[in-house]
């Protein structure tokens, strides 16, 4: 019976296994096939290997994409874990008249679509001019990463998780003499990596995924993001599919990247239980 039990579970781990390796094993296949393969095809082996399909993509625009993708993620995850963090501080440890309200004020913008606010979004970027080129903030790294910098779901997780954070600790820290900001970013900071940890891979991943903003910000190819450049590309019937699934392959892999990287902290803060607030 217990032999039957364990055939059965181990059945069950290679199904599973079996539904989530083979899309990913027909995707590398295809892309780095000398042959030009069929993407449905129920057994896509390879026929010789090849970066044709990835040094092609590289060309068509996926390395400048890619280059604003990481400029934009780069300056907009710390910008946004900055503001949130400082934000979730107030919340959590400042009492004030209508931090209730503020709360689900903050909250309430995760209810709402980003397509209910897009075309305002855009007039209020538009009307917006940079300090030293005079310009608006449409069509630079500006309007691509300031909307991003204000994002309810860290400054909520956090904001619960510095709620734990026990008040001995600061009380301590102000009979040494330390201000405000000291005890932020000596003692509570420091405390909540965990859920740092959580919010910068839930951060990179909103960032990095963002289509409706680059688009909508970006008038010129130079400043398209890679999410807009893989989408042109797949709606392009000149490219051969090994083509456009490398473009699809580039823009996973540093989301997994940056999950390896990250993984204990997220864990952590799951585990911790920073999502409940």
């Amino acid at each position: 019976m217990r032999i039957r039990t364990r055939a059965g579970v181990w059945l069950l781990y290679a199904l599973v296994a079996f539904v989530f390796v083979y899309p990913l094993w027909t995707v590398v296949a295809t892309v780095f096939s000398k042959r030009q393969a069929r993407l449905g095809a129920m057994m896509n082996v390879p026929h010789g290997l090849t970066g044709a399909n990835v040094s092609q993509a590289w060309h068509l625009g996926v390395a400048r994409g890619l280059l604003n993708s990481l400029i934009v993620v780069a300056v907009g995850l710390t910008l946004q874990l900055t503001v949130s963090s400082l934000a979730a501080y107030a919340l959590a440890r400042k009492r004030f008249k209508g931090a209730g309200v503020v709360m689900l004020a903050i909250l309430a913008t995760m209810m709402m679509p980003e397509e209910v606010i897009a075309v305002p979004l855009f007039q209020v970027l538009g009307k917006i001019h940079q300090p030293f080129t005079g310009g608006t903030l449409v069509n630079s790294y500006g309007g691509l990463i300031l909307p991003l910098v204000g994002w309810a779901l860290p400054v909520y997780v956090l904001t619960g998780f510095m709620k734990r954070v026990p008040l001995e600790l600061e009380e301590a820290a102000r009979i040494d003499g330390a201000g405000d900001f000291r005890i932020f970013w000596r003692i509570v900071l420091p405390v909540c990596r965990p859920a740092l940890g959580t919010c910068a891979v839930f951060g990179f991943l909103m960032i990095w995924d963002q289509y409706l903003l680059p688009l909508l910000v970006s008038q010129t190819p130079k400043m398209d993001t890679l999410t807009v450049v893989v989408t042109s590309l797949q709606s392009s019937q000149e490219q051969g599919e090994g083509v456009r699934l490398a473009a699809v392959l580039i823009l996973a892999v540093p989301g997994v990247l940056v999950y390896l990287a990250l993984q204990r902290l997220f864990e952590r803060g799951l585990l911790s239980g920073s999502l409940k607030g």
